[in-house]
């Protein structure tokens, strides 16, 4: 029997089951599915855009960073805030109203709105599908895998060409019916993208109903608006008020818009992918030191906006009838207020029958590229982004494509792809502190990215960070790469469909299943462990397994009594397969078998009550890393314990602060000094009482130095 850990869920699990709860209870909610298999997660929406705050519907909540994490092995590193979709045509006589409009506009976002009250947008279909499902991951016999909870499967296709593809169709009030087609690939070059392929049908349905009107429309764009916020970390920690991490102080960038000539091969104008768009967190006035990258000042140092996300066209249909690749789509690429009123009016009903507001924002989908020396980056240039323009929510991205003419049956092919990249984790700190001594005047000597050194702190921060732009332009190379090729990049070996991990009095067991050892060029196994939190970067190889000596089974025996272990294993094969870098091994993806609860060693549980001892005692806060460990600062351990027994925790003078239902059949058991009503126990001297059903009960004191 699989069971489900009836306890405190992890911190990724918890927000996507608090929104389903919330979409549950909203009348005429929207369905939202994720892709969570790599570094690079993300949600997406049945209304074919993700608008803001449309995951959870939580209004001016916490949650308007949310998506596009990435490396989402570490908490709060979503850098999106929300798209849009408009779909526009010119000279459009309205077949339900029997209107003639000069403009027709229809729209999912950018902010939050009810799509099955609007009836502009209307899904027909959405399906997420995976190439193979993910493992059971099981922890003591729990299920213990966010993708148990987030990566629910509509479809198994063993010749899917990526890890997992959504499929969300689409119709409009406008006639026209949206296929887009989400893929994502957990391979370790190219994990940190997803590739949207887009086909508008000028199909004439125009309601739910499936009532076809069709006529020719005339000048249709495509328009899309990009809301990126980076910094989430900071905000979500406190390290800096909350107008400093996100919206004003970012900076939006556009390269190659257009080709200056076109030829065999094409003329760009500047050393970077064609046709992208990118945002990056900027300098903020409002700090007294120079907050590129996030640093978190206060403390240690460590970035928390590193990251540069953005997109790239890959491909824009030249008409409805010739589908070769038009090198000056797309036709519009602007930065536009977050808050004007231009793109924030009314997205109900009404609004599709605003001859003023469609005309307005119609005006904004073809108003073209920005002058030379006029994108926003140029405006901003070294100065502080909160400063340029007057609008309080800082600017978005924004491109739109066409115009086209759409007979009835023809159609538009866009391929667009969005990607995340920048710093790692361990990078963050390690550059972070190094900036951090030097501010301080600990050090005066950096090593910058190209070798050189430089005595300017903030100038060796910023040059690191900055590589991240590199980084960046390296992926929209690599989605370049992989569309040009079919979607056919080699894989890794899949992962194994079951990963077992069950703690002991001595070891911690692991087993996992060989359905891996049947690829082509599969070579063997590693397992990695983090102690105390998965949110870590102190990840380790423990073990691995090679041909000719391949096993499935390893003990963990140099784990140590009282302490939180986590754990993953990849499949690998030989790097023959590997284009990028040839010769290193492909790996399976970590997030399929990453244990989201702990193991820790239990000892056998004790019969004669006298074996109970309390660890530490005294507990002293001062000494918390001798104890625990810093990730349970707060920890008290019983051990010796009868294999059932209830644990009552009373102060000197009598008072029940807790009370602990022992059932678990070892001789362990943790509490981590939270008393009944939330709140930590302090300082003074505690009695426990233990009591076993069989009427017998031992009485323990311990203090507590706080």
């Amino acid at each position: 029997m699989i069971k489900y850990r009836n306890r405190t869920w992890p911190y990724c699990v918890l927000p996507a089951m608090l929104a389903l709860l919330l979409l549950i209870g909203r009348a005429g909610a929207q369905e939202v599915k994720w892709i969570q298999v790599g570094p690079l997660h993300n949600w997406y929406m049945d209304a074919g855009s993700e608008p803001e705050e449309g995951r959870t519907g939580n209004a001016g909540g916490n949650e308007q960073q949310d998506g596009l994490r990435w490396p989402a092995l570490y908490r709060w590193q979503d850098t999106m805030v929300g798209k849009s979709l408009w779909i526009g045509t010119a000279d459009y006589t309205d077949p339900v109203s029997n209107d003639h409009y000069d403009h027709k506009v229809v729209a999912v976002g950018p902010r939050s709105q009810a799509i099955d009250t609007e009836f502009t947008l209307m899904p027909v279909e959405f399906k997420l599908i995976g190439r193979f499902d993910h493992p059971l991951v099981l922890v003591d016999g729990l299920v213990a895998s966010d993708l148990a909870f987030t990566d629910r499967l509509d479809e198994v296709d063993e010749n899917l060409p990526t890890d997992r593809m959504i499929i969300n169709k689409v119709n409009s009030a406008i006639g026209i019916t949206m296929t887009r087609r989400i893929y994502y690939n957990s391979q370790q070059n190219h994990n940190n993208y997803f590739i949207y392929d887009y086909v508008f049908k000028n199909t004439g349905i125009i309601n739910r109903k499936g009532t076809v009107a069709q006529q020719t429309l005339k000048d249709v764009v495509f328009f899309f608006q990009y809301r990126y916020g980076i910094g989430h970390e900071a905000w979500q920690e406190g390290a800096y008020p909350d107008e400093v991490n996100w919206g004003r102080n970012v900076v939006n960038d556009a390269r190659n818009e257009s080709p200056i000539d076109v030829g065999p091969p094409p003329i760009w104008g500047e050393d970077a992918p064609p046709r992208c768009l990118f945002s990056w967190h900027g300098r903020h006035s409002g700090l007294p030191f120079d907050n590129i990258g996030g640093p978190f000042m206060q403390t240690d140092g460590h970035l928390s906006a590193q990251q540069f996300v953005g997109i790239i066209t890959l491909h824009a249909d030249k008409s409805g009838s010739d589908h070769s690749d038009d090198l000056f789509q797309p036709v519009t690429t602007q930065f536009q207020g977050a808050d004007d009123g231009t793109i924030q009016y009314g997205t109900g009903t009404a609004a599709q029958f605003n001859r003023t507001e469609m005309t307005s924002r119609y005006l904004a989908m073809t108003s073209g590229h920005p002058p030379a020396g006029m994108r926003h980056a140029d405006l901003v240039g070294d100065n502080p982004a909160n400063e340029f323009g007057t609008d309080a929510g800082g600017y978005v991205q924004a491109q739109g494509f066409g115009p086209y003419t759409l007979a009835p049956g023809d159609s538009i092919h866009l391929v667009l792809a969005e990607g995340v990249a920048g710093l790692s984790r361990e990078q963050c700190y390690a550059i972070g502190a190094q900036w951090l001594a030097g501010v301080k005047g600990a050090a005066n000597n950096f090593t910058m990215p190209d070798g050189s050194t430089t005595s300017n702190p903030d100038e060796y921060k910023n040059a690191w960070v900055f590589t991240g732009r590199d980084s960046l332009f390296q992926t929209f190379e690599r989605a370049q790469s992989m569309v040009s090729t079919g979607m056919n990049v080699p894989q890794p070996p899949p992962p194994p469909k079951v990963f077992e991990v069950n703690s002991g009095g001595d070891r911690i067991a692991l087993n996992w299943a060989n359905n891996a050892e049947e690829w082509d060029n599969f070579r063997g196994y590693k397992v990695y462990r983090a102690v105390g939190k998965r949110d870590s970067t102190h990840w380790q190889e423990i073990f691995r397994s090679e041909k000719p000596n391949i096993v499935n089974e390893y003990d963990d025996t140099s784990a140590i009594r009282g302490l939180d272990y986590y754990y993953y294993i990849v499949s690998f094969d030989d790097g023959s397969t590997n284009t990028v870098a040839p010769g290193t091994p492909l790996e399976s993806s970590l997030f399929y078998t990453l244990t989201s609860e702990p193991a820790s060693l239990r000892r056998p549980a004790k019969e004669n009550l006298n074996d109970i001892v309390i660890v530490p005692n005294p507990f002293d806060i001062r000494a918390k890393k001798l104890q625990f460990g810093e990730n349970a600062p707060d920890r008290l351990a019983f051990f010796g314990l009868p294999p059932v027994c209830t644990i009552k925790i009373f102060t000197e003078r009598g008072d029940l602060v807790e009370t602990i239902e022992h059932t678990d059949g070892t001789g362990d058991e943790f509490w981590n000094s939270i008393t009944s009503s939330r709140q930590v126990v302090v300082s003074g001297v505690y009695i426990a009482h233990i009591s076993s059903p069989d009427g017998r009960s031992a009485v323990r004191k311990f203090v507590v130095i706080r």
